[in-house]
């Protein structure tokens, strides 16, 4: 069957016809059972069932609070999922084996042809002791949307989950004890065959650690500031995918903003906002007929990630912020293109109510100052540390992250 007559399956994004169709072949060459007319391969899927167990004999020594290790973001847990692809028989059975170092030859794909994509997660200790993970199918199904963009291979997203499941379970009593912490989930995928040469990598490494992470915010606000000479993503690229290619080149600008007294670049596309540093960003303003709104740039240009966090915010706000239940104005969800103009007007006409930015990493961060064409915009921070539906959102999130309420995002791990 010819790669344009194969539909990707719900989820996966198109970009332009040849690579739609390009994406649409890898699925149905490498993961076919995704689709409903997949034909059969000799290809092995990737199978949790047939993971391979071995324990560490030289365990590390969790850090405690206030260790400067946790500050380099370097300490992982004592175990790592690795499964490894190859063109001739498909997924090797994946191992859960003690960390280490990954062994690539110089040639591999990965080094020079930035054939690379990764997720970000995190595993939560609840209030109520449970370990959980956030939505976590939402990320794996992204990671194969990033990984079939960029000539990897598929592989069904379930498997994948079940997977990093199976770690955390064995890691997870040991290394997140505590309540109300959390540790960084990183899944990745890399073009690991050792031969140059701009083509599909013939072999892929999948790999899943953890580690610790700084806490990463802002206490008075983000100060972001507005690039107005450089663009992260643009129309028919790869802004959509989380791919290690839309982060290398934007390190230089924010490095910039850092020495200029501001957190992240707020990236700009011929005057559109669209994300802030690596994170998506939203503005509550009232628009000029009196609506409360909750603005946010649109997935359709395929420019910003689709994030699991952005995802939740607009779900939850749809459910419980459209009918004024909270004590606040009912808010409406707008995702369109919007421009530093309308920011910047809205500041001067006192429209303005709050800003955020939102992502893994920084989770629900308010913003306080957005620096445009010379000037520092101030955003409302009301309650001093953020405004009223900025501080109600992030408290609805974190509790379903924590287990303070009990809800289908937040799936429940059984450990060892």
């Amino acid at each position: 069957m010819a790669p344009s007559a194969i539909t990707p399956p719900q989820g996966v994004q198109e970009t332009s016809e040849l690579t739609a169709a390009a994406v649409a072949g890898k699925i149905a060459q490498t993961a076919p059972g995704l689709l409903k007319n997949g034909v059969k391969t000799t290809l092995r899927p990737l199978d949790a069932s047939r993971l391979r167990l071995t324990r560490t004999t030289t365990p590390m020594t969790v850090p405690q609070p206030g260790d400067p290790i946790i500050a380099t973001a370097s300490q992982c847990t004592d175990h790592m999922i690795t499964a490894v692809w190859r063109s001739t028989t498909g997924w090797d059975d994946p191992e859960l084996r003690p960390y280490g170092n990954l062994s690539l030859a110089p040639t591999a794909s990965v080094l020079h042809y930035a054939t690379e994509c990764f997720e970000g997660m995190k595993m939560y200790r609840g209030f109520d002791r449970k370990l959980r993970l956030f939505r976590p199918d939402a990320n794996c199904k992204r990671m194969l949307v990033s990984s079939t963009r960029i000539a990897l291979p598929g592989f069904d997203p379930r498997e994948l989950e079940k997977l990093i499941i199976a770690m955390i379970a064995l890691d997870g009593p040991k290394w997140l004890p505590k309540a109300g912490t959390f540790l960084y989930l990183r899944p990745t995928m890399i073009g690991s065959a050792g031969a140059l040469g701009v083509a599909t990598p013939k072999e892929a490494t999948l790999f899943v650690i953890a580690t610790f992470m700084p806490p990463l915010g802002a206490p008075q606000g983000l100060k972001l500031l507005a690039s107005t000479d450089g663009v992260r993503a643009w129309p028919g690229g790869f802004g959509f995918a989380k791919v290690g290619a839309n982060y290398g080149p934007s390190l230089m600008a924010n490095g910039e903003a850092r020495a200029r007294g501001y957190d992240q670049v707020l990236w700009l596309l011929n005057g559109q906002v669209t994300e802030a540093g690596a994170s998506n960003f939203f503005v509550m303003w009232k628009s000029r007929e009196g609506k409360t709104q909750l603005v946010t740039a649109p997935l359709g240009d395929k420019i910003i990630l689709d994030g699991v966090t952005r995802r939740s915010i607009l779900q939850l706000t749809r459910e419980r912020l459209s009918h004024g239940r909270t004590g606040l104005d009912p808010v409406e969800i707008v995702e369109r293109q919007f421009t530093m103009e309308d920011v910047v007007q809205a500041v001067n006409e006192e429209r303005i109510l709050e800003a955020f930015a939102a992502g893994t990493a920084y989770f629900v961060c308010p913003v306080s100052v957005i620096h445009y064409k010379d000037q520092d915009l101030q955003i409302p921070m009301s309650q001093g540390d953020s405004g009223p539906y900025t501080a109600l959102i992030k408290s609805w999130l974190v509790d379903i992250m924590y287990g303070r309420e009990q809800h289908e995002w937040g799936v429940v791990v059984e450990e060892e």
